[in-house]
């Protein structure tokens, strides 16, 4: 089996699935075998998987076909429907396939999804690597316990579950012995961590002591984090450790602090504008990217305008705009919508200027230092995620430093010094 037949959408942490997936379908040395690791973020992130399944069966008219995911926890009847697919697994199930494998015989299509929320602990799954990737990204949380009013995800991955510090540094471990230089702690509500294990660590904590434990951690990235959650000991060591890599995804949704409260999430405006300045006054080459979801039911003018404004109050670079997409059975779903045409709009608004702010940026990077770690032979980000590109190659994987020269297409092209 080739490592192009697990075909990931989403995040991450669907990317480590993939990974641990693509290891156990080697060892099981599978033929002609196709997974689709679905997500469920929005309707086009399902549509787009549902496309990918009809034109693989196309292609691949004798392969089998394994779809699972967070769409297929969630709404599995619409894959097993699908006369293209095979077998449906949830996301407990696709880790351990090769129980379902005989299933694949069947002249229907089957399902095994069961209850994710009756799911105690984190599974661990232990991964060599990743395929042609620079840098390695790993599971130390899944789920949540929060229950934000658009948001399906939970019922996707179901409740919070961390992994013990000792095997997160294990992994990292693994990961170091085998070249990589950059690790990405990933998680569905990363700085919920530890609260469901016996000593309640918090991320802080666990990110001091991957710092004080593995010695040859060079660089180190946290995922998406929610801002009003960010604990003294995680602020500390944003501050002062310059291994942790400055630059920071929040979660905002939204600079409105009634929408946010009709979201149900847990900050204010004003506790993102103020963790921003407090990070920036310590650490004064951080950035800032964000999610902002435009056009969310009740929206008016002026509350989109205070989503307008944070990006400027809170110097936000790298930004994911997201239109608002009504997921089934979710509050926000039985709230007042907004008419689609102005959430486009809104949307399209927030990207152009998102996309000034970066240009912005990126011209201010020019004859600025940076180390890069290389992605492919003439491309990778810089510490503060900044995309370089040289035109001479480098090996995949190794850190060098470069002085940026102009801009080009996003991405600041640079030479090597």
């Amino acid at each position: 089996m080739t490592n192009q037949n697990v075909i990931t959408f989403g995040c991450r942490l669907n990317s480590f699935d993939s990974q641990i997936i693509k290891e156990k379908a080697k060892l099981k040395k599978l033929q002609n075998t196709f997974f689709i690791n679905t997500c469920a973020v929005t309707k086009e992130a399902e549509k787009q998987a549902r496309q990918k399944i009809r034109k693989i069966r196309r292609e691949n008219p004798k392969a089998k076909i394994i779809v699972t995911g967070c769409s297929a926890q969630i709404n599995p009847k619409i894959y097993k429907n699908m006369q293209e697919v095979d077998l449906v697994l949830g996301n407990e199930e696709k880790f351990n396939f090769d129980k379902y494998l005989n299933l694949l015989n069947s002249e229907t299509s089957e399902m095994v999804v069961n209850n994710i929320m009756s799911v105690k602990e984190t599974a661990n799954h232990f991964i060599n690597g990743f395929d042609k990737k620079a840098r390695a990204f790993i599971q130390i949380q899944t789920g949540c316990d929060h229950r934000c009013t658009f948001c399906i995800i939970p019922y996707g991955r179901g409740n919070s579950r961390s992994v013990p510090i000792v095997k997160i540094c294990k992994q990292i471990k693994i990961l170091l012995d085998k070249g990589f230089k950059e690790i990405v702690l990933s998680g569905v509500d990363l700085t919920s961590y530890g609260n469901d294990l016996l000593e309640k660590p918090k991320l802080g904590q666990l990110v001091k002591k991957l710092f004080k434990d593995i010695k040859n951690l060079e660089r180190l990235r946290l995922s998406s984090l929610d801002a009003i959650e960010i604990d003294k000991d995680l602020q500390d060591v944003i501050c002062h450790e310059e291994r942790l890599m400055p630059h920071l995804h929040l979660s905002i949704q939204s600079g409105d602090d009634m929408i946010l409260k009709r979201m149900k999430r847990r900050h204010l405006r004003k506790d993102v504008i103020n963790l921003c300045n407090k990070l920036k006054k310590f650490r004064n080459n951080i950035v800032f990217g964000a999610d902002i979801i435009a056009g969310f039911p009740t929206e008016t003018n002026e509350m989109f305008q205070n989503s307008e404004k944070i990006l400027d109050e809170c110097d936000l670079t790298y930004l994911h705009i997201f239109p608002y997409s009504s997921r089934p059975n979710t509050p926000a779903s039985k709230m007042p919508q907004v008419p689609q045409q102005i959430i486009k709009e809104r949307a399209k608004l927030l990207r152009i200027k998102a996309k000034k702010i970066l240009k912005k940026f990126l011209n201010e990077q020019i004859d600025k230092n940076h180390k890069v770690l290389f992605e492919s032979e003439i491309e990778g980000h810089s510490e503060n995620f900044v995309p370089i590109i040289t035109k001479t190659k480098q090996k995949i994987g190794d850190i060098v430093s470069v002085k940026g020269k102009y801009i080009n297409n996003e991405r600041l092209v640079s030479q090597v010094i």
